[in-house]
């Protein structure tokens, strides 16, 4: 216990490791806390999992009917979001309630917007909030035929039905989810994190699985129920997940090392920001040169170095040099802007590429009565299973890599650092994107030549290509090892660079870049569905994007991260030489 800060709580239950001997694993004694949080966790992605799998189909069905560019513009929307408020989830926990708190609350506001959907696919409770439903427009011939701009003639297009819920659900959601993501992720490896890097390493390791984990469960299991069963029980089932992780946690109360809020890094941040930019105050001596000899070359402060007290300002050096250490990683994490572009790509318009190739019939159960009941009973393959196949390479590599190839890399010093994993994580994205833009330009040939199917998917018909959708297997593998180098090196570096007061911080500003990257993919989604650009303006199509050029899409974002793997090259390369340096120093 004398390890510890007076004002941490240790576990209330658990065995305590002796001083005195070495600990037979890194997790002795730690095993129910973690056990709770990565059980939590799995739960959770269940949750998060089941409203993101299928929300594209979902908005593209009755009675929605949304295009398939408003649908995924709709959940990259919800994704950034959900990322763009994590700092401030970390904000609040080291400020104000402790991250145990904080993720408790965040996931009583998150339960509150899961209950938002079960709602919505229920009629009574939808045309309570959202109205009934309008009937479709009536479209001039022109528009039809694609020639309303050469006869001057104005198009009419349903509005989005329920938006204004849907959104704030989504919204709401996103709130909590993002608020979870930047407190658990450090709550988990403070655990750990008096047993040194090795555990650290580790427990991220187990916590991405136990993420992907549940991305299966919900995957495999709920993705089926919302497209051939029932939305209503689809949206259920993860609703009750994410109360059961909610208990789960809260039970683990007793078991977790818990620590106070002692300030906020976000506050002191800008403090000192303010200090050194609006200061008119002159430098002052540095009090610590004024006792060294004359001869002595002086260091020539810089912008923050106005603040410290040593230079006349009003901050502790300690401070000061954290909020330098946070500055020296936001070139990392801006450089992972488009890679989380074309990552969330695979839960958006690689489910809508997916929907317009030929799916499989998994069975077909023995209907009566006319032939919309027939059709009904058909059960396909989700389209959403294919992203199984990133989370089951990660389930299945990270145990391989954790326990015999980074030993073995480790031992003979080929351990790549966690930047130039995320370059390697890079390529493979990339990799994945091209897979997908040559694909789409396979399939619209095969559109083009007239051999199209069409295929009902939760009540909405695809004009599909016949090209089966197993040809999208590469693009989804191709991700998941992205994964496996990019985003755990990412949650890895992100915690590893941050001041011991700054975790919180630097962590939320990670998934912070990671909505950025969401919005980003967004925004660009918008831009190519302009008419002026026309690569994703095909109203006439009715939710199908066989009139569209989604490949043009797809090439500009492997261009775009092509050339940020080249930059990030060149960051990476200068952030490992000053880390070298800092430790020598730090040695000598």
């Amino acid at each position: 216990m004398g390890s510890h800060e007076v004002t941490e709580s240790t576990p209330l239950l658990g065995p305590q490791t002796n001083g005195n001997r070495s600990p037979v694993s890194v997790f002795e004694g730690r095993r129910l806390a973690c056990a709770a949080i990565l059980i939590a966790e799995s739960l959770e992605r269940v949750a998060f999992y089941g409203i993101t799998a299928n929300l594209v189909l979902f908005l593209n069905g009755e009675p929605f009917f949304w295009e398939g560019a408003q649908a995924s513009q709709a959940l990259l929307i919800f994704m950034g979001v959900t990322y763009l408020v994590s700092p401030f989830g970390g904000w609040l926990a080291d400020a104000c309630l402790g991250k145990f708190c904080t993720i408790i609350c965040s996931m009583l506001l998150y339960l509150f917007g899961m209950l938002a959907f079960p709602f919505i696919t229920a009629l009574e409770t939808r045309n309570a909030l959202c109205g009934e439903v309008r009937a479709y427009p009536v479209q001039p011939s022109e528009c039809i035929n694609g020639t309303s701009s050469s006869s001057n003639v104005t198009c009419p297009y349903p509005q989005q039905y329920c938006s204004p819920v849907i959104f704030s659900g989504l919204v709401i959601i996103g709130i909590g989810v993002g608020s979870v993501k930047s407190n658990i992720t450090p709550f988990g490896a403070d655990q750990v994190k008096d047993r040194g890097p090795e555990a650290t390493r580790r427990f991220f390791n187990w916590f991405y699985w136990c993420i992907n984990l549940g991305a299966i469960l919900s995957l495999g299991g709920i993705a089926y129920i919302q497209q051939n069963i029932s939305f209503n029980l689809g949206y259920i089932i993860p609703t009750v997940c994410l109360g059961v992780s909610f208990l789960v946690f809260l039970c683990g109360r007793t078991v977790f090392i818990t620590k106070p809020a002692n300030g906020s890094a976000f506050t002191d941040m800008f403090k000192i920001l303010g200090y050194s930019f609006c200061s008119s105050q002159r430098h002052k001596e540095p009090a610590r040169l004024r006792n060294q000899e004359v001869c002595l070359p002086r260091p020539k402060p810089n912008l923050l170095d106005k603040a410290k007290e040593a230079y006349g300002g009003r901050f502790p050096e300690e401070k000061v040099e954290e909020v330098r250490a946070l500055f020296k990683v936001i070139p990392v994490f801006l450089a992972l802007i488009p890679y989380w572009t074309v990552y969330f790509q695979m839960q958006t318009t690689y489910i809508l590429q997916g929907l317009h190739l030929r799916i499989p019939e998994i069975f077909k159960m023995s209907g009566e009565g006319n032939n919309s009941t027939s059709m009904n009973s058909l059960h396909m393959l989700p389209s959403a299973w294919l992203t199984m196949f990133d989370a089951l390479l990660i389930l299945l590599l990270i145990p391989l890599k954790d326990k015999v190839i980074d030993p073995v890399l480790k031992r003979r010093g080929l351990l790549l650092s966690s930047l130039k994993r995320i370059a390697v994580g890079m390529f493979f994205v990339m990799g994945s994107v091209v897979a997908a833009g040559i694909l789409e330009s396979k399939r619209l040939d095969v559109v083009f030549k007239k051999d199209t199917i069409d295929q009902v998917i939760g009540k909405v018909t695809y004009h599909a290509a016949n090209l089966s959708i197993w040809w999208q297997v590469p693009q989804y593998v191709l991700i998941g090892i992205s994964e496996i180098f990019a985003s755990i090196a990412g949650l890895e570096f992100a915690y590893s660079a941050a001041p011991k007061s700054m975790q919180s911080a630097i962590m939320g500003l990670f998934f912070f870049f990671s909505g950025i990257g969401s919005f980003v993919g967004s925004g660009l989604l918008a831009l190519v569905s302009l008419k002026a650009v026309g690569w994703m303006s095909c109203h006439k199509d009715f939710g199908n994007i066989n009139g569209c050029s989604l490949n043009y899409y797809f090439f500009l974002l492997a261009g775009i991260q092509g050339v940020t793997l080249l930059l990030f090259l060149v960051v990476s390369v200068k952030y490992d030489k000053q880390r070298s340096a800092q430790r020598q120093n730090t040695v000598s």
